[in-house]
């Protein structure tokens, strides 16, 4: 049994991983601003009032946290913001790099200590932050982000490896969420969660620093 915390648990994605990880007998943290019903009936242990963008947010939960160790550390938390280039919104902009850039990379640093040799962390990003993947141009501000969480993940595989501790980059696939407005063109929460876990599992240094797509697949930068 692993101890995984999940960032933005409270609806989607989070919410999925927060459910099939209980089910498989592993220790679940799951954090957000604000809890749910279906969040509360797993059963798993909830912290609410965790607000990624707020330092003395974080510092609070690792205080509650009180040394607790963390295998798996998965940044869920994001936005994502409509900015094309005829309605370019620069604060839109800078509010998607602080939640989906900034924010992860500081809530692993905060969290650094929780996190031990062979510990692993998951970062949520996007195929729409692929620069050679780009075919459709559009959504500045959430593909620029990415883009960047992407570096930044990226960075924190070689500068954690000496820690042994590895990092992946994750693309869900096109997920039918309330972020996406329920899609009838994607897949379900749970099979983009299935498909992440085995992703994760099998994360180690020698893969660390790696895109992937929820089905298996290596994502072009």
């Amino acid at each position: 049994m692993k101890n995984f915390l999940i960032t933005g648990s409270n609806r989607g994605i989070g919410l999925e991983y927060c459910r099939q990880l209980h089910r498989r007998g592993d220790s679940v943290i799951a954090t957000c601003r604000s809890s749910s019903p279906e969040l509360d009936e797993l059963g798993v242990r909830v912290e609410t009032g965790v607000d990624v963008t707020s330092g003395s947010s974080v510092l609070n939960l690792k205080n509650r946290l009180a040394g607790a160790t963390i295998d798996v550390l998965i940044h869920n938390a994001g936005i994502c913001e409509n900015n094309s280039f005829s309605n370019l919104d620069p604060e839109s902009i800078l509010r998607q790099f602080e939640v989906n850039t900034l924010s992860p990379l500081c809530f692993t640093k905060a969290l650094s200590t929780n996190l031990v040799k062979g510990s692993k962390v998951g970062l949520m990003t996007s195929r729409m932050g692929s620069i050679d993947d780009n075919t459709s141009g559009g959504s500045y501000g959430y593909r620029m982000s990415k883009v960047a969480l992407c570096m930044a993940g990226k960075s924190l595989s070689i500068d954690l490896a000496s820690k042994g501790i590895s990092v992946a980059l994750l693309h869900p696939g096109l997920v039918s969420t309330r972020m996406t407005g329920f899609t009838p063109n994607g897949i379900s929460p749970e099979d983009s969660v299935s498909g992440l876990l085995k992703i994760i599992d099998k994360l180690n240094l020698e893969n660390s620093g790696s895109f992937w797509h929820s089905n298996g697949e290596i994502l072009p930068w």
